[in-house]
Formats: C-alpha cells, structure tokens, sequence
C-alpha cells in the first residue's frame, strides 16, 4: 500500500506554511501493524517529500518530525511493514493530541 496517495500530500502540503500549529488538521494516520506505534500526519514540505511533521503514538505521545522514507523502509518483526488506515477522516490535531494524551483511541 501507498503510504501517501497524491491526494494525500497535496492537503499535508498545503498546511505546510502553518509550521507546528495546533489549528491544523492531521489529514491521515499511518500504523504499525506489529507494535502500538501510530503517526498522525499534520503537514509536509512541498520541497522535501520525504519530512512530514505530525504526532507521533509510540512510547509517550510527541510531536515532531516524520521521516517518510524510514517508515516506507521499515519491516517489523513479521516483516510487514507501516499501513495506513484507509478508515481515518481529517480531524483537528488538537482534538488528537487531547484523545491520545487521555490514552483514547483514535
């Protein structure tokens, strides 16, 4: 599976010159299918592909930046490597930040 659909990138890329704005909207959720871990992608440089910025699920909550080549990289222990959930809809990334701090899931 594509991690990013052109669709996908066009709307991250649109939020990129609001930097780590809160107001923002994550616009898609990539898994781990194999562990806990989960990335909430708020926006992406229209100059590099490859950095995304968003909240990251693994062992706390953070927020930072994604390196999207890593994660296309990536094979987990059964050698299945990150999804993305076809299922996720744009939602407020404050609404996620406050979700995942309550450990609700998103």
């Amino acid at each position: 599976m594509k991690l990013l659909t052109k669709e996908i990138a066009e709307q991250l890329q649109k939020q990129y010159p609001m930097g780590s704005d809160m107001e923002q909207m994550v616009i898609a959720k990539l898994f781990d299918p194999c562990s806990s871990w989960s990335w909430y992608l708020i926006n992406q440089d229209p100059e590099d592909f490859y950095y995304l910025w968003g909240i990251v699920q693994g062992h706390e909550v953070e927020m930072g930046s994604i390196n999207l080549a890593a994660l296309e990289e990536y094979r987990g222990r059964l050698g299945i490597g990150i999804e993305r959930d076809i299922s996720f809809t744009p939602t407020p990334a404050k609404t996620v930040w406050e979700k995942l701090l309550k450990g609700e899931h998103i």
